[in-house]
């Protein structure tokens, strides 16, 4: 028997999102919102079979993700010899999977290796709520001086402020010469997909900061899990300093102190950048992830 594949429908996202509420860890990839928005670029697939939601992506390569659902009632040993019984190579497999997989089906027949470029950085929400100490001392300089040297206002994404977002989002792509970078076209088309559907994913908010009217951030999340805002973007003029700093703390500051307690800010994705940039707000913990062959 072999998987029927499909294209990621956004009609299915509350069938999806059951397989994904008994997954026993969450890792930022297999949020609907994230493979709905990237669907194009990687030219991602699932089939629903066997209690368990399969994703294949085949650009750049083809290869499967890790399947979606309660991993511990799946017979690992039957689905092998059934679905890959000349092996399967899978990507972004979380840490808590490829160990199941290890013990399920021995560690011979699993080969895995850390994949750095896409592990998630995880926070404390109340540390980048109030930036307190030495090790957030630049950061609340910037917050300070954003709000010291500029009327701002902040308010929460609709659908007009999505079609702000995307005005704001074109013109950080001029900035940055999108085009002239795989990675940030790429984002730039999940970022617009996004923005372009605001109100259709369910549990997707987010918020947009403004100096004198002019949105100059905006940003967007979920909750992830029961305590676990995870944040899908988050963009800012590059002429108001501290804008990001800025819109990156008044976002957890308008969000319950009791229901917020950790953040995931997904992962680099290998861009040197954007890895200083995430760990310059000090990670408290790391979502791991792995490339697998089983064997």
């Amino acid at each position: 028997m072999s998987l029927s594949f499909e294209p990621i429908a956004l009609s299915q996202q509350a069938d999806y999102q059951a397989f994904f509420e008994a997954c026993p860890q969450a890792a930022s990839d297999y949020s609907f919102a994230n493979l709905w928005s990237w669907a194009e670029v990687y030219d991602l697939e699932w089939a629903f079979s066997d209690e368990l939601v399969w994703i294949r992506q085949n650009r750049p390569e083809k290869a499967f993700w890790a399947p979606v659902g309660d991993w511990h009632r799946a017979d690992w040993a039957a689905l092998k010899e059934r679905l890959f019984p000349g092996g399967q190579d899978f990507v972004r497999v979380p840490e808590v999977l490829a160990g199941i997989w290890a013990e399920a089906l021995g560690e011979e027949s699993v080969a895995a290796g850390e994949d750095r470029d896409q592990w998630d950085y995880l926070y404390d929400a109340g540390e980048l709520r109030e930036l307190r100490g030495n090790r957030f001392h630049k950061k609340k300089n910037l917050v300070n001086q954003f709000k010291k040297k500029n009327r701002y206002g902040y308010a929460e994404m609709d659908s007009e402020m999505a079609d702000r977002a995307m005005a704001l989002q074109d013109d950080w792509c001029t900035w940055r010469i999108c085009e002239s970078s795989e990675q940030l076209e790429a984002e730039n088309r999940a970022i617009m997909k996004t923005l372009s559907a605001w109100g259709q994913l369910e549990g997707l908010f987010g918020a947009c900061l403004f100096v004198d009217d002019l949105i100059v951030g905006y940003t967007v999340g979920e909750m992830f899990t029961a305590d676990t805002l995870l944040i899908h973007f988050e963009k800012a003029c590059p002429q108001h300093k501290g804008a990001y700093q800025a819109v990156n703390q008044l976002f957890l500051a308008h969000q319950p102190q009791e229901r917020v307690r950790w953040v995931n800010r997904e992962q680099d994705s290998g861009d040197e950048g954007l890895r200083k940039a995430k760990l310059s707000y000090n990670p408290v913990a790391f979502l791991k992830k792995y490339r697998v062959r089983i064997n």
